[in-house]
């Protein structure tokens, strides 16, 4: 199956741009053969968490119907990568999924909120898996800091996903951070893992090197330091074949990790 990924450019606070800039990356991506298109972090707003009250997506509701028709007319599944939205008085980084058939097949907002960038002052996390199919593949999806917490990974893989999608926005000083976890999270989980991250100017310091990751923790594809759609062949089979050579998942011992979960709960140091 052909992957799209779209290492966009986001315009900080440029919403309309940022739309008109998604739009004809993911036509140019159907174009070239690809089935999957994903999408990276924010990407309607960028950053811009103080002007969430004026930027972002009331309810969601022009970023899915954005997707949902792009990806009926064009016969594509979308990993609407993430975007800024309001629900009432509350803001989320919540990412869309659809399939081809222009159907809302996952949503999920970011679980765990960084900090150093101040998340936790503007938005709320969300508290749900997000686990969902697009046609016979079953996958997950997670937002940019969650990959630092591998139980919430896990999570996923536990309920079926093969394939985990990361939207991102991380940042160039910790990129060898980024690179590290991913191929982690991919070979603990034996899974793939296609992860997108966005390209910035220097003064926001985001230099894009998504990843396509295969559940050997070989990596199949590095995206360049600069704006880019990369379409990547990718053969979802191999999972099987992988967990059954190292049957971890029928090696594991929940029952011991529920104790060590609880004991960690009540003095995490």
């Amino acid at each position: 199956m052909k992957i799209g990924c779209i290492q966009l450019n986001v315009r900080f606070g440029k919403v309309d741009e940022n739309f008109e800039r998604a739009e004809q990356f993911i036509r140019q991506a159907a174009q070239g053969g690809a089935e999957i298109i994903v999408l990276p972090e924010m990407w309607n707003t960028g950053y811009a968490l103080e002007k969430l009250p004026e930027l972002a997506d009331e309810n969601g509701e022009r970023t899915k119907q954005f997707l949902s028709f792009l990806a009926k007319e064009l016969s594509v599944h979308i990993v609407g990568g993430s975007v800024a939205i309001r629900v009432g008085d509350e803001f989320f980084n919540t990412m869309y999924t659809f399939n081809k058939e222009g159907e809302l097949v996952g949503e999920y907002s970011k679980a765990h909120l960084f900090r150093l960038m101040d998340e936790h002052l503007y938005l709320q996390a969300g508290d749900k898996l997000n686990r969902f199919a697009l046609g016979d593949i079953e996958a997950g999806g997670v937002i940019c800091y969650d990959i630092r917490f591998p139980e919430w990974l896990r999570s996923h893989a536990l309920q079926g996903a093969k394939v985990l999608f990361v939207p991102a926005q991380w940042p160039t000083p910790r990129i060898d951070h980024w690179k590290t976890l991913l191929q982690a999270r991919a070979i603990e989980n034996q899974c793939f893992v296609i992860a997108v991250n966005r390209i910035a100017n220097k003064v926001e310091n985001f230099n894009g090197q998504s990843m396509i990751i295969q559940p050997w923790g070989e990596v199949l594809w590095t995206g360049a330091e600069n704006e880019e759609l990369a379409i990547i062949e990718v053969d979802f089979s191999i999972v099987d074949e992988v967990r059954t050579r190292i049957p971890v998942y029928d090696d594991r011992r929940p029952n011991l990790y529920e104790e060590v979960v609880k004991v960690a709960s009540e003095k995490p140091f």
